[in-house]
């Protein structure tokens, strides 16, 4: 009970931080856009200004990161990972701060950066930091640092299953299952989520339309999408893990390498968002805008294309913000595109096209992440529209088992492997903990 009691407490915490964060980025984000708006500067003028900010915003972030806390670089789920398998420690108290304020700097300037995996590896740094009063119970860290991951993604989505099956089924290497620790995983997350919805309101995190259930004949136009992604999903992946590793390597842990890579990458999206908002942000509002404003399949595989190479480029970089909304974004893109393009030739199966939309977001998710279960919930709790979970499960299963037919990896597994390969702090952990783990089976 005392378990569960510190878990209620511990959904509380990162339910009410993970407000303060979304508060955060939005507040900054707003400074950032309000700054130049209106002015009556010449636009060149506003243009170098508005890249300056964006340039000074991320590279600081990447400075805090880079200088006091590495393992706080990217989304930190793989960290998290490492550290419920046991590989490495979380310095809670280097984690939390950066994670928050770097990530609220940078994934409010105009990257392509979601909250929710900076959400995550919050979440999980509050458990740790609680499990130092339980140590005395069995796997209390391991628990209550899985029951805050947990907490951290139902609140930065408002979608307490989700947060619950993520733990359960992304983290099943590292997450010790039993009756005690699925209890404290599911409070933490529905406390979180009281707490979030307390504060913000109950409606759903994206404002989209309500479809009806789509005839069981047009399923098989739900497979052959999934099996779409399947392949997109594969190849994501393998972008992300090369474009990754390229640029740890270009930056060799070295700080001033770090500053500069987040510079650049500030005053490009900062001067992008001027002239094309859409190839920008984490996703979110792009796809309430596309249900609000539908366009020709060819423009939205444009736009498609385009984000997901700035996509992989953002996240590559090592900025302290998360690829859940942006895989989010590009699901939707392609998935309204394919609905769009179907509905021209079988306009009786597919009346409604944006449904293709919503099981877009899962299926990438599903394929990349290799979740099938979680992309399903996330999106149904995320955009209220619970009578599509059979199209979803259709497409969402066919993509995963395209990728595991072409033997994609898992995305936060092969990160995690790569961190350990590539980062000296973390490195440093994972060698004292694997010798630690020996020396105590030695005794």
């Amino acid at each position: 009970m005392i378990l569960i009691g510190l878990s209620g407490i511990i959904g509380g915490v990162v339910g009410l931080v993970i407000s303060l964060f979304e508060q955060a980025i939005q507040l900054i984000g707003a400074f950032r856009l309000d700054l130049f708006a209106g002015s009556e500067l010449n636009p060149v003028l506003v243009i170098a200004g508005a890249a300056l900010v964006g340039a000074a915003m991320t590279a600081f972030g990447f400075w805090l990161t880079a200088r006091f806390a590495p393992e706080a670089a990217g989304s930190g789920i793989p960290h998290l990972e490492g550290a419920l398998d046991g590989l490495h420690h979380i310095r809670w108290r280097r984690v939390l701060p950066i994670k928050f304020i770097a990530g609220a700097f940078t994934i409010s300037s105009g990257m392509i950066l979601g909250r929710e995996g900076p959400s995550i590896q919050i979440g999980g740094s509050v458990g740790n930091m609680f499990a130092g009063s339980a140590k005395r119970y069995q796997h209390a860290t391991h628990i209550l640092t899985a029951s805050g991951a947990a907490a951290g993604l139902a609140a930065a989505f408002n979608a307490p299953l989700a947060g619950i099956l993520f733990v359960i089924e992304e983290m099943r290497p590292q997450f010790r299952y039993n009756i005690t620790s699925f209890k404290c995983v599911t409070v933490a997350s529905a406390v979180a989520t009281i707490v979030m919805r307390a504060l913000h309101g109950q409606d759903a995190v994206m404002d989209v339309p309500h479809f009806d259930v789509p005839s069981l004949v047009s399923l098989s136009f739900f497979l052959f999408l999934g099996i779409i992604f399947g392949i997109v999903g594969v190849y994501f992946n393998k972008w992300i893990l090369y474009t990754t590793d390229k640029v740890s390597q270009m930056q060799a842990s070295k700080v001033s390498r770090v500053v500069i890579t987040g510079a650049l990458f500030g005053a490009v999206f900062a001067m992008l968002q001027q002239f094309s908002p859409s190839l920008t942000g984490g996703g979110i509002e792009l796809i309430t805008e596309l249900f609000l404003h539908p366009t020709t399949w060819g423009i939205l595989l444009l736009i498609f294309a385009l984000r997901l190479f700035a996509t992989i480029a953002c996240f590559a970089s090592a900025a302290p913000g998360g690829v859940f909304a942006p895989m989010l974004a590009l699901g939707t893109l392609l998935g309204l595109a394919y609905g769009n393009f179907m509905a021209i030739y079988f306009p009786d199966l597919i009346p409604q096209p944006g449904i293709f939309a919503i099981a877009g977001m899962g299926a990438l998710f599903a394929a990349t992440v290799r979740a099938p279960v979680t992309g399903i919930i996330l999106v149904v709790e995320m955009t209220d529209n619970y009578q599509l979970i059979l199209p979803l499960l259709v497409t969402c299963m066919g993509a995963t088992l395209i990728a595991q037919i072409l033997k994609g990896k898992p995305l936060y597994s092969e990160l995690l492997k790569q961190s350990l390969r590539n980062n000296p702090e973390i490195k440093r952990q994972a060698n004292e903990a694997k010798e630690a783990k020996e020396a105590k089976e030695e005794s």
